[in-house]
């Protein structure tokens, strides 16, 4: 029987596969292909330098044991590396890695590297400069699930975020997709769910990145022509994370290569977590292909919280930072910030700086005159409810008839404006506004707005009615 590369190399793969994990193997083994056999050197086709690269730096070991055993002390590997041109060029390239600078060992030399200079990783994260190898991931431990606190408006994504956490990609929350408006907690639920990961699965690799950063990591790949490196990069990861993934919109390169990597990620068990200020149904300018695969696990939305959530939020605030309130005081800044989080624990920070800087007692008058402040200073979100009361008021009704059944032309009109206002004031999504004016559908949400666009262009009045209620809303 005559030696051939092919041969050669299914006898080092057989050795590898029962001295290596069979994830790994899948991942760094199998999309390997033997090129050709030329005395003792064999030369084998990696997909990228990032690939070529990590088989060196953690697998060299094992491959000079696997290849001496086969071919003797003399042994070399030849890398050739299948190069993407990414400028417009369709035909492939490829780029040999010299024999001469990968020369096989004695099987018992198993420190002594194939390579002359070790490789350094081209990995998106590492400083220039500086070589690291491990992947950190850029997560924010003081973001957890001890203070996340539950409540009706989080309840789904705050429970589906533990599953994940306890079976990474074992669940069919995969992707798991949290939306909702500024300030609501997703980029901190976000985090809890890779940090509880990362304690219960220390091995487990975990990235967290924003849509913008990976987009830019993307362009300078392209750039530097190293689009296989990056996809290979993203390849690895256990649990990606990526926060704000309607930055996306409208790039249609950085959505094709996430495409891929989302892909491979899925199909391989790996855990994917997006957040976004839109329900996939909302979201503009995306490929169907991805917002499909946006659809595959769960969607959940976190929404503004109750009164109950927000009085907790705050007494979690101040158990946290060691301060006393009085209970009159929470619950009067938990009454009168109604819009998110953010803006209600800025409100509590400012209460207690203003106590502190000032040698003024907490009381109700001081709660006042800072609350009052916040919200004149705070760009305030427009709540669904606050634009039900306005369009009501408008039109001369109250909010039970501007939310009835009733198809009077009148009042359908002012709940299709009260929808076209939410929508563009707010960032709830299509089912969440139709859920809050009548208990409607998202799809009469959207004829909504699809009418009041058409009117606004072909009714004077009708125009008016919008341009006034615009007036009231901006205020």
């Amino acid at each position: 029987m005559s030696v051939t590369a092919q041969s050669v190399w299914n006898n080092c793969l057989e050795f590898i596969k029962d001295n290596i994990q069979p994830q790994a193997y899948k991942t760094w083994f199998e999309p390997i292909k033997a090129v050709k056999l030329t005395d003792t050197a064999l030369s084998i086709q990696v997909p990228s330098k990032f690939f070529y690269e990590w088989l060196e730096e953690h697998y060299v070991k094992i491959l000079k044991v696997s290849l001496t055993k086969e071919l003797g002390e003399t042994a070399k590997l030849v890398y050739i590396i299948k190069m993407e041109n990414t400028y417009g060029n369709k035909q492939p390239f490829t780029e040999k890695i010299p024999s001469s600078n990968r020369s096989a060992v004695k099987s018992q030399d198993v420190d002594v590297p194939f390579n002359n200079k070790s490789p350094e990783l081209r990995n998106p994260f590492v400083i220039p400069g500086i070589r690291n190898v491990k992947i950190e991931s850029q997560l924010n431990p003081n973001y957890s699930f001890e203070n996340f606190l539950e409540g009706d408006s989080n309840r789904l994504a705050r429970s589906a975020g533990l599953a994940v956490a306890a079976k990474p990609g074992g669940t069919s929350f995969n992707p798991l997709l949290i939306f909702g408006g500024v300030g609501l907690g997703k980029t901190h639920l976000a985090h809890a769910i890779g940090v509880d990961i990362k304690d219960k699965y220390p091995e487990k690799t975990v990235l967290y990145i924003s849509a913008e950063k990976f987009t830019q990591q993307y362009i300078d790949a392209v750039k530097k022509n190293n689009r296989n490196d990056f996809i290979h990069f993203y390849q690895i990861i256990d649990v990606l994370i990526i926060d704000d993934v309607q930055f996306l919109s409208g790039k249609s390169g950085t959505q094709d290569v996430f495409f891929h990597i989302f892909n491979h990620l899925h199909q391989n068990g790996k855990q994917v977590i997006l957040t976004s200020d839109k329900a996939p149904v909302d979201m503009q300018d995306i490929e169907q292909r991805l917002l499909s695969r946006f659809k595959w696990g769960l969607s959940a939305e976190l929404q503004n919280p109750d009164f109950e959530t927000r009085v907790s939020i705050l007494k979690n605030k101040l158990y946290r930072d060691g301060v006393e309130m009085p209970e009159d005081i929470i619950e009067y800044v938990a009454k009168n910030i109604k819009t998110n989080v953010r803006e209600l624990e800025g409100a509590i920070i400012s209460l207690i700086a203003q106590s502190s800087f000032n040698k003024k007692e907490i009381n109700i008058d001081l709660a006042r005159v800072i609350v009052e402040k916040f919200v004149k200073n705070t760009k305030r979100e427009v709540s669904i409810d606050y634009i039900q009361k306005i369009v009501s008021d408008y039109f001369q009704m109250d909010v039970d008839t501007l939310q009835s059944k009733t198809r009077k032309r009148h009042i359908v009109q002012a709940r299709q404006l009260a929808m076209f206002f939410a929508k563009k004031f707010t960032k709830a999504s299509l089912a969440s506004i139709g859920s809050q004016i009548g208990k409607r559908d998202h799809a009469t949400v959207l004829h909504a707005c699809k009418t009041v666009d058409n009117l606004s262009s072909t009714d004077k009045q009708f125009r008016k009615y919008v341009e006034d209620i615009t007036k009231k809303l901006s205020v």
